[in-house]
């Protein structure tokens, strides 16, 4: 896995790769996106997940990716917002860039 992974629907991830984003994992049956959840935690680098899917997941897989550092699951879209995504990369390396 390289550092960025995009795991969302085809409409979501098409941004990510007009800006280049290789990793991009189009999921069209979401009864699969447990499976490709699990099977990117433990490698290191950032997962950019789209909320909705995220929201959706198993509680079980939920929790693996709350207490993820490696990698930091980022949710994107929907209700996922800025003050998490500050706290991820404060949780991912130590420092409030904000601050």
């Amino acid at each position: 896995m390289s550092h960025l992974v995009v795991v969302g629907d085809p409409d979501f991830n098409i941004g990510f790769r007009l800006v280049g984003i290789r990793d991009v994992i189009d999921v069209e049956d979401e009864e699969k996106l447990p499976e490709i959840v699990e099977g990117l935690l433990g490698k290191k680098g950032i997962v950019v997940i789209k909320y909705d899917f995220y929201k959706n997941l198993p509680i079980h897989v939920k929790i693996r990716v709350e207490e993820s550092l490696e990698p930091t699951f980022v949710k994107v879209g929907g209700e996922a917002g800025v003050e998490e995504l500050r706290e991820k990369i404060r949780r991912a390396i130590g420092v409030d860039l904000w601050k």
